[in-house]
């Protein structure tokens, strides 16, 4: 049978969701919806011609491609992806790195209802039934079998634990283990990672699933 729009994104666009589930903490769930809602089935002029699913802005401190149209306001700025896979990983950092977002971390990853609802909350959009819109695409297509973790991974802390984490003094000492989880930490908003001795800038890159750029940024 011929598959709906909606089906082949979600079969293309998945392992991508998944993967960043594993990387930032986000519901795989949440991510297909809102790629399917924001982008019209990656069918958009924005998801098309700049590789933007989500509809993020540029906001002030973006450094990357921009592209203009009208939205809320007229010639509205948004930004412009080489890829998709870097709008889904921008996607993830946008909500794991912004203060106003970083209580969503505290629901289960499997709780896509409180996630769907936290977003409207937090004012991701201003349609008062986006929630609902979430819920019925996650469940109309089964979206949440992509939620369950794999028994020998696991997500990322929340933010808001890791930034309950004290700094080591002086006197004490630390040993790091690197599962294929690996771990973004934050002090003040900043987030940043542990290396190790003998790492360079591109093997960290690497081992976090980020561009060289990124890293130095």
């Amino acid at each position: 049978t011929n598959k709906t729009p909606q089906e082949k994104y979600i079969e293309k666009y998945a392992p991508l969701a998944v993967s960043e589930m594993y990387r930032s903490g986000v519901p795989a769930s949440i991510t297909l919806a809102q790629g399917l809602l924001e982008s019209g089935n990656g069918q958009s002029e924005l998801a098309r011609m700049s590789n933007n699913h989500f509809g993020i802005k540029c906001h002030n401190n973006w450094k990357g491609g921009k592209v203009y149209y009208d939205d809320d306001a007229k010639g509205e700025c948004f930004r412009k992806y080489s890829h998709p896979a870097e709008s889904y990983r921008d996607h993830s950092d946008f909500l794991r790195f912004r203060d106003r977002y970083k209580f969503l971390f505290d629901y289960r990853v499997t709780d896509y209802k409180a996630w769907a609802h936290g977003l409207k909350k937090a004012g991701y959009a201003t349609d008062s039934s986006y929630p609902q819109k979430l819920i019925r695409l996650i469940e109309e297509y089964e979206l949440y079998k992509y939620d369950v973790i794999a028994e020998d991974r696991t997500r990322p802390e929340s933010p808001a634990q890791i930034e309950k984490v004290e700094p080591l003094s002086d006197k004490q000492s630390e040993t790091f283990h690197f599962a294929l989880s690996a771990q973004v930490y934050s002090i003040n908003g900043v987030p940043f990672v542990y290396s190790v001795e003998g790492e360079s800038y591109a093997s960290i890159a690497a081992r976090y699933n980020l561009f060289h750029k990124e890293i130095l940024r």
